[in-house]
């Protein structure tokens, strides 16, 4: 009999559009003759699951199901991927783990970790990870621009340090831009982190692993057209995405085994996504760890997926059956 199988997307934060695009990205890559698919979409109380003809019906959040025929149908797995807020932060599986559905991502604690930028990046430093000077402020904390001059210079990145896009982002070049910077990532999160500017070549990693074995994708090279990767970058091709990266061997393996590294250390699991810069003497800076990665046709992991010759589907499979596993 075909597992059921939801695939989670939409969320509370300004990613919800982009989560929904990855959906249909991964509803196009999982095994149909396998699985049975559905879309869930959640928005703060609204969940529903879009229905074959077009319609859309409500999922009872008391055992995640819904009815389709007159029939209650169970989900066996959910794909959650959500950019941000429940999904990227492991509020949703703690709600799957009290309901006892296996899913495709990292647990609680390591959703919770990778979300905050800041406490991940200082976490991941304990073990020998290189990051960039940073501050943090939470809610309704201030800080003058003597001391981040002082702290972290110019240029720097101010930045929501909760979630994982381009939102509320922005390329600080001179001091009267600091304050307005800082209210603008202030809107988006209810922390913001203040990181200093690092020179180089900006790499990005994907990589999972099952109870059988470990599998790490090529390395992309990333070239905005812009200042930064900000979102036009990002999402609306303002970059050169080169995989892999044209960069030597012997440090696109560096960042391959640090991003297996990374995942181990995390206790990460299904899909993630590493992102560095190495600047001057390839030396590999971590900007952010990525738990449920974009998962369009033209996101990294699916262009990662193709350059290393394998097959998405039978990843998707691989994450899916993983959990099944005695």
């Amino acid at each position: 009999m075909k597992r059921t199988i939801a695939i989670v997307g939409g969320g509370d934060t300004s990613e919800y559009h982009v989560s929904l695009r990855s959906a249909q990205g991964i509803y196009s890559f999982i095994d149909k003759e396998k699985y049975t698919l559905y879309i869930v979409e959640m928005h703060g109380l609204d969940w529903h699951v879009q229905l074959p003809d077009g319609t859309k019906t409500p999922v009872d959040r008391n055992d995640f199901s819904f009815v389709l025929n007159g029939q209650k149908t169970t989900f066996d797995f959910a794909y959650i991927t959500i950019h941000g807020t429940p999904g990227e932060d492991g509020r949703l599986q703690g709600y799957f783990d009290m309901l006892h559905i296996p899913y495709s991502c990292c647990g609680v604690l390591a959703a919770s970790l990778t979300y905050d930028k800041f406490a991940c990046n200082q976490f991941l430093k304990g073990f020998g990870v290189r990051i960039a000077d940073s501050i943090l402020l939470r809610g309704g904390q201030t800080i003058a621009d003597e001391d981040v001059l002082e702290k972290i210079g110019l240029p720097c990145f101010i930045k929501p340090s909760l979630g994982g896009s381009s939102f509320g982002v922005t390329k600080v070049k001179t001091r009267e831009q600091i304050q307005p910077a800082i209210a603008k990532a202030f809107e988006e999160a209810q922390e913001v982190l203040i990181e200093a500017f690092m020179e180089g070549t900006e790499l990005t990693c994907g990589c999972y692993k099952t109870r059988t074995k470990s599998v790490v994708f090529p390395v992309t090279e990333v070239v905005s057209h812009n200042e930064y990767f900000d979102y036009e970058a990002k999402y609306n091709g303002e970059s050169d995405e080169i995989t892999p990266a044209r960069i030597s061997e012997e440090l696109s393996d560096r960042v391959q085994k640090l991003t297996l590294a990374i995942y181990d250390i995390l206790g990460a699991q299904g899909l993630i996504r590493v992102d560095y810069i190495v600047t001057a003497g390839e030396k590999i800076n971590l900007l952010e760890v990525n738990t449920t990665p974009g998962m369009t046709t033209a996101s990294f992991i699916p262009q990662q997926v193709r350059a290393a010759g394998l097959d998405i589907k039978d990843v998707m499979t691989d994450i899916i059956e993983n959990k099944f596993l005695l």
